[in-house]
């Protein structure tokens, strides 16, 4: 049963890796899954935050901080550590299939850091500004998801580390949103009124 699903994962890797190749993607997708592309949007909404709600701004970064930390921490250091899956570009039989698009690094390869670490702060933001700004989900769902599957078009991540990732940072993303609800009330009573008036 394993071995169909490894046989499985790598068909589907196969089918993104190879099957999707062009020009444009190899020229995109290795930039959307660098985190230097993205520091602008970071530092936007860190300065948003902190004008748009004073002290409670820099509660809601110290928050997103804390959710990349733990995500991080999970994927890379808990899951990574044990697991111990190769990458795609390292394994020594299977990158003999693999189009390298990117330094392949020497990290494991389950869970994938990238899908989880972003998909945790993509719905750390939904649980608190869906109400508020509709368009919050489908945002923040289609951002996370175009870094996550890039991570397997450019051959350092299978799609089951991506998948796993993703829920993994949902789970997490979506508890420490809960967390500050229950810590902070007042303010999600404030930004619900709001969608209401």
């Amino acid at each position: 049963m394993l071995n169909q699903l490894i046989h499985f994962d790598q068909e589907v890797f196969l089918a993104i890796n190879q099957g999707l190749s062009n020009p444009f993607f190899d020229w995109l997708l290795p930039i959307l899954r660098n985190p230097y592309t993205w520091a602008p949007l970071y530092l936007f909404l860190i300065i948003f935050f902190i004008k748009h709600y004073g002290k409670m701004g820099i509660i809601i970064v110290a928050f997103t901080l804390a959710n990349f930390g733990i995500s991080d921490a999970v994927s890379s250091h808990l899951i990574k550590k044990n697991v111990n899956r190769v990458r795609p570009c390292n394994d020594l039989v299977f990158k003999e299939n693999v189009n390298i698009r990117v330094r392949c690094g020497s990290g494991m390869s389950f869970t994938s850091s990238h899908a989880t670490n972003h998909f945790a702060m993509a719905f750390f933001w939904i649980a608190l500004f869906r109400r508020k700004w509709k368009h919050t989900l489908w945002l923040s769902i289609t951002w996370a998801s175009l870094i996550s599957i890039s991570q397997i078009y450019v051959g350092v991540h299978y799609p089951a580390d991506v998948l796993c990732g993703a829920l993994l940072g949902i789970l997490i993303g979506t508890g420490v949103g809960y967390l500050f609800k229950r810590v902070f009330p007042s303010f999600m009573a404030t930004e619900e009124n709001l969608t209401t008036t």
